[in-house]
């Protein structure tokens, strides 16, 4: 090659990197930090944060406790869950249930779930004392807003984002009561730790008294705050028992079922040159693995972000809990999400 073509070839590769920069600046001004929309703690939501095992117990049947430590977690507060990566790199989502001012350390406990998805499975027969447990930073929509008086209402492991709310609560001085639910005493984690706050809980066992009495919620003021987690079924009953106007707080396990009925459209994935249909009773992921099997997914909930990909053309119908605003633009989670009109262009 002559001289001058090899000058020619360098500062051509120069004017590209310029480019390149000039475009990742104008996206994030920090650059090379992250470009968050909400920082959280300087960790980027994305990231995976090493831990440690340090305990393992099982506070109630069927349920695994577990307390994790390391000196990247960051702060937290009552009603947050941190996404975590089993052993064979399924990700999972869990409510924080320990104290918030116990800095470096994080608890969450799992339900067992037989005819589940296979990831509460893994984590009883896999999560030890003395394993690396990955987990992304916590994030927040289940927030205790402040309040002189609240009515919270947890069945089976939904107590467990409910716990430190009520430490919270009471450090505040506020007025609540707890009605909590389960199939059993012995599978209902952590009574030990309510027996202290007394009459301001009532346990229902459902093999001794049924289900949870919610007439306590028509007779909640005004400024009562109704906070729930548990199964649909009683979140259901939660919404139906509460008086037009008073505001209901819910933490779901499972996403949001989506309003209407779903319809069928066409995906083009871009750069593969295909065309693919989505039917009304599946999901655009399970469509595109249909093509391309090596397609990343996790949860298939809307909750980790594993499937998240870019939108070039079409309007979407958005049905998961993670996307920002900003990320919404021009990207959407293949699991839940759908065409608001019959087509979409994907970078695939």
């Amino acid at each position: 090659m002559s001289r001058a073509l090899k000058l020619a070839a360098v500062a051509g590769a120069a004017l590209l990197t310029r480019r390149a920069l000039r475009g990742r600046i104008a996206r994030s001004p920090l650059w090379p930090l992250p470009a968050l929309e909400t920082p959280v703690s300087g960790h980027s939501p994305r990231r995976w944060l090493p831990a440690l095992i340090v305990s393992r117990t099982e506070p109630a049947d069927g349920v695994l406790m577990l307390t994790l430590e390391s000196a990247e977690l960051p702060p937290w507060s009552p009603g947050a869950h941190v996404d975590v990566q089993l052993p064979s790199g399924l990700v999972r989502q869990y409510s924080l249930c320990g104290d918030p001012a116990d800095a470096g350390r994080y608890t969450i406990a799992v339900r067992l779930v037989e005819d589940g998805r296979g990831g509460s499975r893994e984590a009883h027969a896999q999560l030890t004392e003395g394993a690396e447990l990955p987990v992304r930073p916590p994030r927040n929509r289940f927030v205790l807003e402040p309040s002189s008086s609240y009515l919270f209402v947890a069945g089976g492991i939904g107590i467990t984002p409910v716990l430190p709310m009520l430490r919270a609560a009471t450090a505040a001085g506020a007025d609540w009561t707890l009605l909590y639910g389960g199939r059993s005493r012995a599978s209902m984690p952590f009574l030990a730790e309510l027996e202290p706050y007394g009459s301001r809980v009532t346990v229902t066992p459902q093999d001794e008294a049924g289900l949870p009495d919610l007439a306590a919620l028509t007779a909640a003021g005004p400024d009562t705050l109704v906070y729930c987690c548990g199964p649909a079924p009683l979140m259901a009953a939660v919404e139906a028992a509460a008086p037009p106007g008073t505001p209901v707080h819910l933490e779901r396990f499972t996403a949001t079922p989506a309003a209407g009925t779903s319809r069928p459209f066409t995906v083009e994935l871009h750069r593969s040159g295909r065309t693919i249909e989505v039917a009304a009773e599946e999901s655009a992921l399970a469509a595109v693995r249909r093509e391309l099997p090596d397609t990343p997914y996790s949860c298939e909930q809307g909750f980790c972000g594993t499937c998240q990909h870019r939108v070039l053309a079409g309007g979407v119908d958005h049905r998961d809990t993670l996307l920002t605003d900003r990320e919404r633009e021009d990207s959407m989670l293949l699991c839940v999400s759908r065409a608001q009109d019959d087509h979409l262009v994907l970078d695939l």
